[in-house]
């Protein structure tokens, strides 16, 4: 099984814990393939710094650690699907180069589709209850 989690999931997951916090713990137990590209972790990377005042040191071990535990890909197109918001482009085009079976988010302008391109867009919760992973 192949995920794409949005930046705002790997956020939620790092700074608050919660549900957010236990898919990531099944990511990194590698109880499905977390799928990234540079750049979702570019975003992850810029959000955390900026937004959050997260460390440089701390926001590298961070990266290091999903770039270690994530199958990095790097798509070699561009998409315009979502033209309200442009970033969520990347997680699509990440999630069609990567494979992906799911994309996990909790941004409004994916989970108003139901999937795209095959590739079912659900919220944490959707996730681990449809998979049973919990």
């Amino acid at each position: 099984m192949r995920v794409v989690a949005d930046t705002n999931i790997l956020i939620s997951a790092l700074l608050f814990g919660g549900l957010p916090g236990k898919f990531l713990d099944l990511a990194l137990r590698r109880r499905f393939t977390l799928v990234t590209s540079k750049a979702l972790l570019d975003e992850l990377d810029e959000k955390l710094r900026g937004k959050f005042a997260v460390s440089e040191s701390d926001a590298l071990a961070i990266r290091a650690k999903l770039e270690g535990n994530a199958n990095l890909v790097e798509p070699d197109f561009e998409l315009n699907a979502v033209p309200d918001d442009p970033d969520d482009n990347r997680v699509l085009e990440c999630a069609i180069a990567g494979k992906a079976d799911w994309i996990v988010s909790g941004d409004r302008h994916l989970l108003g589709n139901v999937s795209y391109a095959g590739i079912a867009i659900v919220t944490v919760r959707k996730f681990v209850e449809t998979t049973g992973l919990l």
